[in-house]
């Protein structure tokens, strides 16, 4: 199966500033692009999108235009600040660079509110014009926060990550599931396969994920979903890079080999127009 990881973060300690990292030590070392590929490539995954690793904000620019001249980097998602006046002239600047696909803004550990604002959602509408989509991250408990914003930017397509971030480990399937269900009734999002493991106790296995994953595809439907890797924060609960890949085949062993080329490299292809 040929695969393009829509979710890799790569980290450069040497170059960047990565505050969260000090509160998780495991992962808190450098992780490169060759490094990442060492292993990916004897799995099939043959290029990924970097996806912007919450770096200081001075960094945010920088950290674009260095990922994107890395090898088998397809493309980016850059981090981006939707409540700043000046998010117009930033997004000018991330347009401008071949290779900019979409644009992140952390939203699981800020305050509600924060993507509730008339001009979060108005500088949201304007990555219609330079075709970028937004990758909404969010907690499960968050959810209706991704309706409400989609819904205020119909022409904007997101991306939501890890399968809405389910407390596998806690909480389980409800009511995380009925809050999927209504976000993928937004025509305009699509669900990144991704993040899962994260929310699992080590020693996780494919049959631990399955229920979730299902209930994606079957909330969203084979064209509106896309795989991502979320290394190297998907090895946090002991897991390695092999075990989610492996996982997420064994899986969806029994959809058609067409099914599975959307999930793992068509659609991607498609939504980040690669």
């Amino acid at each position: 199966m040929r695969i393009l990881d829509t979710h890799l973060h790569l980290i450069y300690p040497e170059r960047f500033s990565y505050p969260w990292l000090a509160g998780a030590p495991a992962i808190d070392r450098p992780w490169s692009v060759e490094a990442y590929f060492a292993e990916a490539r004897e799995l099939g995954v043959e290029s990924a999108l970097h996806m912007e690793v919450d770096v200081a904000e001075p960094d945010m620019l920088a950290e674009t235009r260095f990922v994107l001249g890395l090898p088998h980097i397809a493309g980016a998602i850059a981090a981006c600040r939707p409540e700043h006046p000046g998010f117009a002239a930033h997004i000018e600047q991330l347009a401008a660079l071949p290779g900019v696909k979409g644009v992140r803004r952390i939203l699981h550990e800020a305050p509600d509110a924060l993507s509730q604002t008339t001009l979060f959602a108005e500088n949201i509408r304007r990555l219609a014009a330079h075709d970028l989509s937004f990758d909404l991250c969010l907690r499960a408990d968050q959810l209706h926060l991704g309706v409400a914003l989609a819904d205020k930017a119909p022409e904007v397509t997101f991306i939501l990550d890890h399968c809405g971030n389910p407390d596998i480990s806690g909480l389980g399937l409800d009511p995380w599931r009925d809050a999927l269900a209504a976000v993928a009734r937004c025509p305009n999002v699509v669900c990144k396969v991704s993040g899962i493991v994260n929310h699992c106790q080590p020693g996780w296995t494919a049959e631990t994920l399955r229920p979730y994953v299902e209930h994606v595809i079957e909330s969203f439907g084979w064209d509106r979903v896309v795989w991502g890797s979320d290394h190297p924060v998907a090895t946090l609960t002991g897991g390695t890079l092999t075990d989610w890949v492996e996982a997420a085949l064994a899986i969806t062993a029994g959809a058609s080999p067409d099914e599975r080329a959307k999930l793992f490299h068509a659609n991607a292809e498609r939504y980040y127009r690669l």
